[in-house]
């Protein structure tokens, strides 16, 4: 193995030993932080607790954006082909170089107003299940970002951050914390009307799950009899009324 692929190794074992020995994600995302910049090599990156918004965000250097940029992300975030592979999308490792030419890039509204301002030219994010936040199923979004004197990443680094990214989410998982408890409805039900609460279509349920339409059907069918409900809006209505009420005993 060569000097390099030792030292990369060593970072990647750095943030392994973190998660080992995390206990709650409060103290462990500002540790986590410098230690996944330095496995991933950039100038900066952006934790997002729940993926496609800004929404509780940490960032490492810290206060790296202000509420402005913020504000901006929430409003023009939909126009971002990458913003939509890390929600709605598979969420693996991706290249912004990969999806868009550096001109399709600037030619973002989101551009000048979300990336320019704190020096993003060349950016790889991913996002991973990572439990329950609230009460509802989420995905963290990580995104790494080099100013415009730095190297694109390489193929070396996206396949760090696939290794990395199975390790954060089973994490991530382990510290969640659990959904509260109330008769009838399963834990996997509880996530799809969570989501179905949330406004998405039973295709969007069905990539954020990892599961199928079909599996998506059946679930909703099921709590709908639960519910004692006959649509979707009664559904989520009636989410939003009783809120969250799963057991850990059917997933």
């Amino acid at each position: 193995m060569s000097a390099a692929a030792e030292a990369g190794l060593r970072r990647i074992l750095a943030v392994v030993d973190l998660l080992i020995d995390a206990v709650d994600e409060e103290t462990l995302v500002p540790a986590l932080l410098p230690v996944l910049l330095s496995a991933v090599p950039g100038d900066s990156i952006i934790w997002a607790p729940r993926a496609g918004t800004s929404d509780r965000t940490l960032t490492f250097p810290a206060d790296l954006l202000s509420q402005d940029v913020r504000d901006a992300f929430t409003r023009e975030a939909a126009t971002d082909s990458l913003v939509t592979h890390t929600t709605v999308g598979p969420g693996t490792p991706m290249r912004r170089s990969t999806l868009q030419t550096r001109s399709e890039f600037h030619a973002l509204a989101a551009y000048s107003d979300v990336y320019r301002p704190f020096g993003a030219e060349q950016q790889l994010a991913m996002s991973f299940p990572a439990g329950y936040l609230d009460g509802a199923p989420r995905k963290v979004c990580v995104a790494i970002s080099r100013s415009g004197s730095g190297s694109d990443f390489s193929d070396d680094d996206v396949a760090n951050a696939a290794l990395l990214r199975i390790r954060l989410s089973h994490a991530l998982d382990r510290l969640s914390p659990p959904t509260p408890a109330a008769p009838g409805v399963t834990l996997r039900e509880s996530a799809v009307l969570a989501l179905l609460a949330q406004g998405l279509t039973n295709q969007q349920i069905a990539h954020r799950l990892d599961i199928s339409p079909r599996t998506v059907d059946k679930h909703l069918e099921h709590a709908y009899a639960k519910l004692r409900v006959g649509s979707r809006v009664a559904a989520a209505n009636a989410w939003l009324t009783r809120g969250p009420t799963a057991t850990r005993s059917g997933r």
